[in-house]
């Protein structure tokens, strides 16, 4: 039987409600003083006015009066305690170098050695003025060449012009290094022609070798010739097979969004058992949102594989607490309204709820955003929380599935499988058409069941399962826009 409070370190002097509770229910140990929903915390011992509130073993913030066993404990009696840039220190990591073998997939191998989980054509428009000629393009090569392919899909976005210096570099090295995605069997690159982001400054970054380039400009009927070219790609890029491939040849982005108070209990977690699975094979795993690591940073530090990317984790972390400071903004300005309503209370708690998602693997690397995958074990990767902008990113930097979970829901899907996770059974019910896997079972049947369960559902999408979003055609980029517009 699934208990009513669920506290998940011996430490925590707080619970996790697993339903709607009324004042006067007794769970653990302590009578509840007031009715309490799915999701929020409890207290469990006293908590002193000033003292650390616990929950995963780790301080979740302060809290700001008394708090007595039994009562509620949330936003009106808990505050952050994060401050600006931190000072660390390095501790050399204990690491395991013995692979361990995984369910293999039957996915595309491509001529640098590198395996994709489809084999679809994208269109990536190089500025926001062609991104609607993209989708023309795309829309119609797919009706007329269903089946040849897994799809033919357009990425359109607003910027590639009046951008300046970073701002504009971000956008190219985004679009390039999608451009080279194992997913896409063929690219084709379009421009305008007068753009910042000009299609010769795009080409540096790519070294696809079924690549296919448009000016709308210069042609005279752009969806046309368009279509055309789109035809040549899907003649090369149709000879493609699945063939067999270790789960060493996987790289999993890691993701969450719209997150509830059973996040941190579920879903993230069974999510950093997949990590654990792929790195321990021998493959790649990508951590990001990087300010929903804030107040868990030390727990990645901890795990540097070596000194220099344990100072690029110092770097990134006190690079974008830097980043909120000088527009003016708390580095707690976070969790969302959504979160809050969910029980998630400060974002201590969020982050040490989300950085579960890379489960207990060493960090090998951190690269920049627009940065793609170099190493094999757990990647840190600078990006946003923001969910579209951050997985863009993950897909970009080499994520061939993105493993995404929500305790409230979202349809979004991004250009490589997004398998979208519910961290609760409601979410699951209410939603077949948005979720692919229901983590509330992690409660029921234990961690183990659910997450061999969660193993054989990726592998079965990383052979061409379809997600829900692939079925509902979601498919969106997003870039994160950094500098001025002139």
């Amino acid at each position: 039987m699934i208990p009513a409070l669920f506290r998940i370190d011996p430490k925590d002097s707080t619970a996790t409600a697993l339903r709607d509770m009324a004042a006067g229910e007794e769970a653990l140990g302590v009578t509840l003083t007031e009715a309490i929903g799915k999701g929020h915390k409890v207290a469990v011992k006293p908590i002193a006015a000033g003292e650390p509130v616990l929950k995963f073993g780790f301080p979740i913030g302060v809290a700001t009066r008394d708090i007595q066993p039994g009562e509620h404990v949330h936003v009106h009696n808990v505050a952050t305690a994060l401050k600006g840039s931190g000072d660390y220190a390095f501790t050399p990591a204990a690491q395991d170098d013995a692979p361990i073998e995984g369910p293999g997939f039957l996915g595309y191998r491509r001529a640098n050695g590198r395996v994709g989980t489809r084999n679809e054509i994208w269109v990536i428009p190089t500025v926001g003025c062609v991104g609607r000629t993209a989708q023309k393009i795309a829309e119609r090569a797919a009706v007329l060449h269903a089946g040849k392919v897994d799809g033919v899909h357009a990425f359109p976005h607003p910027f590639g012009c009046s951008q300046l210096g970073d701002d504009l570099q971000g956008t190219r090295a985004i679009l390039s290094a999608l451009a080279n995605h194992p997913n896409a069997g063929g690219v084709l690159i379009v421009g305008l022609g007068c753009e910042n982001n000009q299609i010769k400054g795009m080409l540096e970054g790519i070294d696809h070798p079924n690549l296919r380039t448009l000016g709308a400009q210069m042609a005279s009927d752009e969806v046309e010739e368009g279509l055309a070219l789109v035809e040549e790609l899907i003649a090369v890029a149709a000879s493609a097979e699945r063939t067999p491939a270790p789960l060493s040849e996987l790289v999993l982005g890691v993701k969450c969004g719209g997150s509830d108070g059973f996040s941190g209990l579920t879903a993230n977690p069974l999510v950093g058992r997949m990590a654990d699975a792929v790195t321990a094979a021998g493959g790649t795993a990508i951590l990001t949102e990087i300010p929903e690591i804030f107040g868990a940073e030390q727990l990645l530090m901890e795990r540097a594989s070596d000194e220099a990317v344990f100072e690029g984790i110092v770097a990134l972390v006190n690079d974008f607490k830097a980043y909120f400071t000088r527009h003016g903004e708390p580095v707690s300005e976070n969790p969302s309204p959504g979160n809050i309503a969910g029980g998630i209370t400060t974002l201590e708690e969020k982050s040490l709820g989300a950085v579960q998602k890379a489960g207990h693997a060493i960090v090998t690397d951190v690269i920049a955003y627009g940065g793609r995958v170099r190493r094999k074990g757990l990647t840190l990767l600078e990006a946003p929380g923001n969910d579209a902008v951050s997985s863009t990113a993950l897909a970009a930097a080499g994520a061939t599935a993105i493993l995404f979970t929500t305790g409230r829901g979202t349809p979004l899907g991004f250009p490589v499988p997004t398998i979208k996770i519910a961290s609760n059974h409601d979410l699951a019910t209410r939603k077949p058409g948005w979720i692919d896997f229901d983590a509330g079972q992690v409660l029921e049947d234990g961690m183990e069941s659910a997450a061999d369960a969660l193993l054989d559902t990726i592998a079965a999408i990383a052979s061409g399962r379809e997600t829900a979003a692939e079925r509902n055609g979601e498919r969106e980029i997003a870039i994160w826009k950094r500098g001025v517009t002139l």
